[in-house]
């Protein structure tokens, strides 16, 4: 019997040897678990704050598009009440009376002429007569073309472009800022 002890002690020394090898590997599966599971939790964290600051960022790039959008409706608009005012401006001088259009030209002359002198000036059709009596022109022509005047020199080397148009455009260009501010504020 006395083998059947030490059969016994041997066996259950095994069977304590094991089941704290059984506990150990228990306890570095919970370690490993654990630590896995916190690994995940720090990976998902850091996806969780990409994605929303991925978010953020479409949303303020869509909110700018937005916005830049918003602003370029908003300067269409004003570019084009700016191009009805233009035209209807434009309108308005080529469909003055006889009597304005006739002082509004010898203005345009009694400067002109200080440029050049003795021009040959150039007209629209039917105009020619309110430019009678302007002293210093040496010829007037009619032709087709928009309301006001073209002078040049007798040489043709220097050409003065006094369309009503022209003379628009310029204005315009130098006013533009503040005609915008009148009408937009």
């Amino acid at each position: 019997m006395a083998l059947d002890k030490v059969v016994g002690d041997i066996t259950e020394s095994a069977r304590k040897d094991a089941d704290q090898i059984v506990q150990a590997a228990e306890k570095e599966r919970e370690s490993v678990l654990a630590q896995a599971k916190k690994r995940a939790d720090d990976a998902q964290k850091v996806r969780q704050k990409q994605l929303e600051e991925a978010l953020k960022r479409l949303r303020q790039q869509e909110l700018s598009s937005a916005e830049l959008e918003a602003k370029r409706l908003l300067l269409n608009a004003r570019k084009e009440m700016l191009d009805i005012v233009f035209q209807d401006t434009l309108l308005k001088l080529s469909k003055l009376s006889d009597a304005d259009k006739t002082r509004l030209y010898a203005r345009i002359l009694s400067k002109a002429i200080k440029v050049i002198p003795n021009p040959k000036v150039y007209c629209p059709v039917g105009e020619s007569k309110l430019l009678a009596g302007i002293a210093g022109l040496q010829s007037v022509q009619e032709i087709e073309m928009d309301a006001g005047l073209v002078l040049e020199s007798g040489d043709g080397m220097v050409r003065l472009d006094y369309r009503f148009k022209t003379l628009l455009d310029g204005i315009w260009e130098r006013e533009l800022k503040n005609v915008s501010n009148a009408l937009f504020g």
